[in-house]
């Protein structure tokens, strides 16, 4: 019988849908895989705020982990929303006890609204017991000036930042450059010692982009688990991401979530492949050799 890849998230809930686990689970399948999940927070949020958080015991978060390895053969695993020194002391432990790799950590820190993600008292233990354990670390650009304390203006700055990263353990660092203003396009740098590859997609002028973070790291999640190298995994998460960011649902009062499966609509499909036509290759990577 045909069967899938398996991508396992560990992360927190987006009660509105539109970010975290459910949000890893619709980009997993959107891209070829079986999404398994292991719950780490409840959050009460929409498209205009987060109002309230609890997690989840660690033994909980551990147990859940240890269901879904024990059963299915997990090709990749990411993370979310880990809010806790103690969560993530489980979760580390559990990734290196079931060898979860490629292991693609997304270090959530804060949400659009401005709540809290990440405990202040969890920063160490996210850089010490998790980005060591990373295949790839995807931050956006104030994730990123906070765990570097680097200042990033530019496209060369993302890079700088990368740099700095990579001291901390991980395979490889993506740094996201969708915050930056003033460009055009989107660029994100990814490094990994050796050499440095800049992604570029063309900036797209909306303010519906709930989830994008969690969707963009779960594609690259599910494309890692089909077997896709790292670069090849960025690329292809990269255009889709753009295109369900293009494509985006304006719905609730607040910032509306992309939309994770804009290929099943005929019309968005064409749409997407037009604008894919008529570029002179946005996506395609520059690459720098940094050895």
């Amino acid at each position: 019988m045909p069967t899938k890849p398996v991508a396992l998230t560990i992360a927190g809930s987006d009660s509105g849908g539109g970010a975290g686990i459910q949000a890893d689970l619709k980009a997993m399948e959107a891209n070829g895989v079986f999404g398994a999940s292991a719950l780490a927070a409840i959050t009460a949020q929409n498209t205009e705020e987060v109002s309230r958080a609890h997690d989840l015991p660690p033994s909980l978060v551990a147990a859940q982990i240890d269901a879904v390895a024990t059963d299915m053969d997990v090709q990749a695993a990411k993370t979310g929303m880990l809010s806790a020194p103690d969560i993530i002391e489980a979760v580390a432990d559990r990734v290196a006890a079931h060898d979860l790799r490629p292991f693609v950590v997304d270090p959530v820190m804060i949400s659009k609204t401005g709540f809290k993600l990440l405990q202040d008292e969890a920063i160490d233990t996210l850089v010490n017991d998790l980005l060591p354990l990373a295949t790839l670390v995807t931050p956006n650009v104030h994730e990123a000036e906070h765990l570097t304390d680097v200042d990033i203006d530019t496209p060369e700055d993302l890079q700088t930042a990368a740099a700095a990263l990579l001291d901390r353990g991980p395979d490889a660092v993506l740094v996201k450059g969708g915050h930056l203003s003033g460009t055009e396009e989107a660029v994100d740098v990814l490094a990994d010692g050796d050499t440095t590859r800049r992604f570029r997609a063309p900036r797209i002028d909306t303010e519906h982009t709930h989830g994008t973070g969690c969707t963009y790291a779960s594609a690259i999640a599910a494309h890692l688990a089909r077997g896709h190298d790292l670069g090849a995994a960025v690329d292809r998460a990269k255009r889709y991401v753009t295109g369900a960011i293009r494509h985006a649902l304006p719905l609730g009062a607040g910032r509306g979530p992309t939309n994770h499966f804009f290929h099943l609509d005929p019309e968005a499909a064409r749409a997407d492949a037009d604008v894919a036509a008529a570029s002179t290759g946005p996506h395609a990577p520059d690459s720098v050799n940094t050895s």
